[in-house]
């Protein structure tokens, strides 16, 4: 190897996390308007990833209804190679499945197993309903969990009937819980969030010290300011008016 052979450093990953409640209540323009962003927003993900020299971004997907199940079971996808496939919604709300099984994953042993180390990863969660299964005994477990402590969270309440303390509960804060009562606003959330949240995540703190990424709190702070500059543009929108459910 010569002196001017350039040297790949490997890059360390970033796992975006969707956790989506396909529940009966979700079913109509709700599920469509979830199905249809995700998929239009892929492209944009690829792209912060391609732009990145320090992270690449994976993406794994949970959904919970009557139970939960992992839509990436073999584990997080590298975002060019992910396929969105459309959802369908039936069931009740049993969002302490869904902690638990986030729990299970957020595990060296499981998804954040990356020879070449992870960021913190950032967790994106949507619901329209009120949790029917013992929610609070399983988030309390996933809490105590150190990846879901560092990641950066988001949750958008869809429509009237979303708990947002429950949501709250969830991401730490009321600052990073979205709410929405259409299909347009709906799939611009969805857009805006899954971009920036994966822009954030995956900064290292330090420059010179990607392999110790500190500054989490510092990230949530960041995509929290994000959300309140974009709620107060989408509360200014034209089609905010509308209401579709």
């Amino acid at each position: 190897m010569s002196l001017t052979d350039k040297i790949e450093i490997p890059r360390r990953t970033m796992v975006l996390f969707f956790v989506i409640d396909t529940s009966g209540s979700m079913d109509g323009s709700k599920i469509g308007a979830v199905n249809t962003a995700i998929e239009e927003v892929i492209p944009a993900i690829r792209e912060v990833s391609d732009e990145n020299a320090d992270a690449q971004i994976k993406i794994s997907a949970l959904e919970f209804s009557s139970g939960a199940r992992w839509i990436t079971s073999g584990g997080p996808v590298e975002a060019d190679q992910f396929r969105w496939n459309y959802l369908n919604a039936e069931g009740v709300t049993d969002f302490g499945a869904a902690c638990k099984a986030l729990n299970d994953k957020l595990s060296t042993k499981a998804f954040m197993q990356e020879a070449t180390g992870s960021f913190a990863p950032a967790v994106f969660l949507l619901s329209d309903g009120e949790p029917t299964d013992d929610w609070t005994r399983e988030l309390a477990v996933l809490k105590k969990n150190n990846w879901f402590k560092a990641a950066v969270k988001v949750a958008i309440a869809i429509g009237d009937d979303a708990n947002k303390d429950v949501l709250k509960e969830f991401t730490g804060t009321m600052e990073a819980v979205l709410e929405t009562h259409n299909a347009a606003t709906l799939k611009k959330m969805i857009k805006f969030v899954s971009v920036r949240a994966s822009q954030v995540a995956s900064k290292s703190s330090n420059v010179n010290d990607t392999a110790n990424d500190l500054g989490d709190e510092q990230k949530q702070q960041e995509l929290n300011a994000n959300l309140n500059e974009f709620a107060q543009e989408i509360a200014a929108a034209p089609d905010n008016d509308q209401s579709d459910w």
